[in-house]
């Protein structure tokens, strides 16, 4: 009888476990080409349409500002390249420079009053029951999904000259002298009634994802801080905002771009009156270009704009990474 001591392989799958396949080599090489090169694939449709949705406009400005181009040219579809005559006239002008301290004043203002409001909404939101959380976010959400345009209708109505219901509460409350008292009239007034629009709508975004920001705070914290002797503002500062920091860089970034480019608001409202006065870069920009038909001027402004406002996110992100690598 004889014994067999060896199994012989029983089946292919057994003969390619020994290694003699000669197609074992380069196929974990491809299979690890095509995983480097699979996010680059699922990134390409977005950069495709960034390019083509934002690039190409840019472009198109960028060439209109060294154009002198106004209705004649337009209508003769005549191109006359003028250089760099266009910037020359905007940056020697007293009126860019005064309306871009505007801007920067006006966006420094608004976004501050977002985030301070925004902040405490937030905190106020992790601190309710959870029927008034909800019908408070109820409210926050429905400020913040109104359309722009039709929010600055509803403050022109609040705050109209005759029959505004602000004019008319402050007339009843005893300041008779608002009874008939324009908004419109002078530019502290007018930018009041914008900043007071802006921060409406812009509150929600910062309430909303802080207070989502503070779910993710363990409870356990909070709990070593009490058995530490901490109270409510130690609490807060060794532990909540250590946490919600940086959230808060990143949403003051996001302000500072939103409202320094908050064109419909300031137009909308009052056209950038009264006499020019409220214009901001965006609305300078578009009646400089469209409203006295002189695009090459307006594109050159828009392009300006465009690398202020670069440079003041540039300034703030410096300033936030230089925070970080002095508390690490």
């Amino acid at each position: 009888m004889t014994v067999q001591t060896e199994r012989p392989p029983s089946s292919p799958a057994d003969v390619r476990k020994s290694g003699d396949s000669p197609s074992a080599g380069p196929r974990p090489r491809a299979a690890s080409r095509a995983g480097a090169l699979a996010p680059y694939l699922l990134l390409l449709p977005a950069v495709a349409a960034t390019v083509l949705l934002l690039g190409w406009p840019l472009l198109k400005d960028l060439l209109l500002s060294f154009q002198n181009l106004n209705m004649a040219q337009l209508i003769q579809h005549v191109t006359e390249w003028n250089g760099v005559d266009n910037y020359k006239e905007v940056l020697t002008g007293e009126d860019f420079w005064r309306v871009t301290l505007r801007s920067i004043l006006f966006t420094a203002v608004n976004v501050a009053l977002t985030m301070l409001l925004g902040a405490l909404t937030g905190l106020l939101l992790a601190r309710l029951g959870r029927r008034m959380r909800l019908t408070l976010m109820i409210g926050l959400v429905l400020a913040w999904a109104m359309p722009v345009v039709a929010a600055t209708t509803v403050y022109q109505w609040l705050f109209a000259q005759r029959f505004g219901v602000v004019n008319w509460v402050l007339d009843k409350l005893g300041w008779h002298s608002m009874a008939d008292y324009s908004w419109t009239g002078s530019q502290m007034s007018t930018f009041f009634v914008v900043t007071v629009l802006i921060v409406w709508m812009s509150v929600p975004f910062v309430a909303i994802n802080l207070y989502a920001a503070t779910t993710t705070i363990p409870g356990e914290l909070y709990e070593a801080a009490a058995l530490d002797g901490a109270g409510a503002w130690r609490s807060f500062t060794t532990v909540t905002l250590p946490f919600l920091r940086p959230f808060l860089y990143a949403t003051t970034f996001l302000e500072i771009i939103w409202i320094f480019k908050a064109f419909v608001q300031v137009f909308t409202f009052n056209g950038g009156g009264p006499d020019r006065l409220t214009e901001i870069l965006p609305v300078y920009a578009y009646i400089e270009g469209v409203g006295n038909q002189h695009y090459g001027m307006g594109a050159a402004i828009a392009v300006l704009t465009i690398l202020i406002m670069l440079g003041l996110t540039a300034y703030y992100l410096r300033i936030v990474l230089k925070q970080e690598e002095d508390e690490s």
